[in-house]
């Protein structure tokens, strides 16, 4: 399989990972709220505009204007497909690294938290990390005082491996979990 720029999805989960096209990106890295809302209205809401998500835009979109090719592997807005309702965001860092390794994040709005939507955005993520041949590691790293995040992922066999310094985030705490090749992935 190769990613692709179309939705990432578990049948029958109720949520879709949707790429944000690189005009949208852009507009939301040069913090224009109004271009972005005007290019993508049904997929941006007050919380993917705003401060919480707003240096996240900036760094993808200047990622993207250096490596094209990370486009389809970068953040992704996550939208509940029963309600059309854009609830967070999700997606990797970048395209696997030359260890195999893809590094994952995800946010979910407050007001859509405590209702699966983080869970269901890793089995998606962990899902595609799976079909990827060139993917042999995930990696998602989470501050230490992220009780939520970090109990989320221990129930996916994720082992923590070390801790890093993020500028915009302060210490985290860095897990990984080798992958597993799904069935229809390894027929491929």
């Amino acid at each position: 399989m190769t990613v692709t720029e179309l939705p990432w999805t578990l049948d029958g989960r109720g949520l879709q990972l949707i790429h944000v096209p690189s005009p949208v990106l852009n507009a939301l890295g040069d913090d224009d709220a109004t271009l972005a809302m005007e290019l993508a209205p049904e997929i941006l809401t007050p919380y993917l505009l705003g401060e919480e998500c707003q240096g996240l835009w900036r760094y993808r979109s200047k990622q993207i204007a250096e490596n094209p090719h990370d486009s389809a592997w970068i953040t992704r807005i996550a939208v509940d497909t029963r309600t059309s309702t854009p609830v967070g965001l999700a997606g990797f860092h970048g395209r696997p690294d030359a260890r195999g390794m893809v590094e994952m994040g995800y946010r979910i709005d407050p007001a859509f938290r405590r209702q699966g939507y983080a869970r269901t955005a890793l089995e998606i993520l962990l899902d595609v990390a799976s079909r990827e041949s060139d993917v042999h590691v995930v990696r998602a790293t989470i501050s230490p005082d992220n009780a939520a995040s970090r109990n989320l992922i221990s129930q996916y066999n994720f082992c923590e491996v070390g801790e890093q310094w993020d500028e915009e985030d302060g210490l985290e705490t860095i897990f990984e979990v080798s992958v597993s090749r799904s069935a229809e992935a390894a027929s491929d």
